[in-house]
């Protein structure tokens, strides 16, 4: 039976640029400037790469299809590169591929590298498919605001939550991201703001408010992996490796049966079971030091939190307003500013997420350093609430 990836990679180099409005730069450009600080990071020659994972969503807006666009940009040594999309999970289905690649033997170094030009496309928010006659199952037939929306409304009801208190938490929680993000120099948006700014903002979707929705952004990461063994021979030291990786896909349960109440986002819970079991972890409450979520509007973090199964059902508001989340919480979350501020280009992220966790165990991660962070959980959920992709990864010190 197998029996995981648990310590059986290594991080070798991370990079990862400053996202926001970089129109000065093209996706190459990005590339390679995450490329150039991942490869610097290693310390090692381009012709010791053996594979390379490569995320992007969009397909229209300067990366192309396939992954020869990465290797042209990057002048990769002729090794094989294939680009991964999974909605916004697809930077995690990147490193994904190129974990399971070192921990299968089938390579000694592997490359994972995410973009995305969004500010390109000239749309205020994401731009949607076309689609022909037949409509698929599995097409957002609403805005992605509206989308989360609804899972605030329904989590309301289930829980029979007071609706000026539910905002306020969900206020608390962009509020906490800002104060992150105003100490991350690569984060897209770098200004504090109040719990009064957050509820007097216009309404998007009920009850979502301007500054409870993540921007769009564009910026890159990178991601280069190996075995404990190969990196120790290259001299690094304190290694941080992975302990967990799983992803759960919706297989039409959720929109196709009376069962799923809207909630909750069921594939997170699958996903989370899975990895903390694969990394022998029974108190999660207990025994993850910090988290990065898929923060696309600050709901989805609050859910999360009991999806994760880090707060009790119901019991994720009153975590959130005692600061459980805060920088200085038990559990820190978004320390870097997530997706809400740090930003969002959607091939990148599950990249950029790991990019934090990976500088907080190096304890390299400036002022918002954390004071002893031992393992770090990364959730990149792809697609709306009720049919998505969900990764959900842990990451911490060898021997942790």
């Amino acid at each position: 039976m197998a029996a995981g990836i648990k310590d059986k990679v290594a991080i070798l180099g991370m990079g990862c640029t400053k996202f926001g409005e970089r129109w000065d730069a093209s996706p190459e450009d990005l590339m390679v400037e995450a490329f150039n600080e991942a490869m610097q990071d290693a310390g090692i020659g381009l012709d010791r790469l053996d594979a390379a994972w490569f995320s992007t969503h969009m397909d229209d807006v300067g990366t192309g299809r396939g992954g020869t666009p990465m290797s042209i940009a990057l002048r990769l040594p002729n090794i094989g590169v294939t680009r991964v999309e999974n909605f916004c999970a697809g930077g995690s289905e990147a490193f994904r591929a190129a974990t399971y690649a070192v921990a299968a033997g089938a390579c000694d170094i592997a490359l994972a590298v995410g973009v995305e030009k969004l500010k390109d496309t000239g749309y205020g928010g994401l731009p949607l498919p076309s689609i022909g006659t037949l409509i698929p199952q599995w097409y957002p037939t609403v805005s992605a605001p509206a989308n989360f929306a609804q899972l605030a409304s329904a989590y309301q009801a289930h829980h029979k939550i007071d609706p000026a208190l539910l905002k306020r938490a969900i206020a608390h929680v962009s509020v906490k991201s800002h104060a992150n993000g105003a100490k991350n120099p690569k984060a897209h948006l770098q200004k504090i703001i109040t719990e009064e700014q957050v509820l007097k903002a216009p309404i998007i979707a009920e009850p979502l408010g301007l500054f409870d929705c993540c921007g769009v952004s564009d910026g890159a990461a990178a991601l280069i992996v190996t075995t404990p063994e190969i990196a120790r021979a290259l001299g690094k030291k304190d290694l941080v490796t992975f302990k967990a990786l799983q992803v759960s896909v919706s297989n039409g349960w959720e929109m196709q049966s009376n069962e799923w109440n809207g909630s909750y986002v069921h594939t997170t819970r699958i996903a989370a079971e899975r990895a903390y079991k694969e990394a022998g972890i029974t108190k999660p409450r207990d025994q993850i030091s910090m988290l990065e979520v898929h923060d696309c509007f600050s709901i989805t973090e609050l859910v999360t939190m009991e999806d994760l199964f880090i707060s009790p059902q119901g019991g994720a508001i009153k975590d959130v307003m005692n600061g459980f989340y805060d920088a200085d919480g038990k559990i820190p979350c978004q320390i870097d500013g997530g997706l809400k501020c740090f930003g969002h280009p959607i091939g990148a992220s599950g990249l950029r997420m790991l990019y934090e966790m990976y500088l907080q165990l190096e304890g390299r991660a400036g002022k918002r350093q954390l004071a002893d962070p031992k393992t770090g959980l990364i959730h990149n959920l792809g697609g709306q609430p009720s049919q998505n992709a969900c990764s959900v990864a842990i990451v911490g010190r060898e021997g942790t």
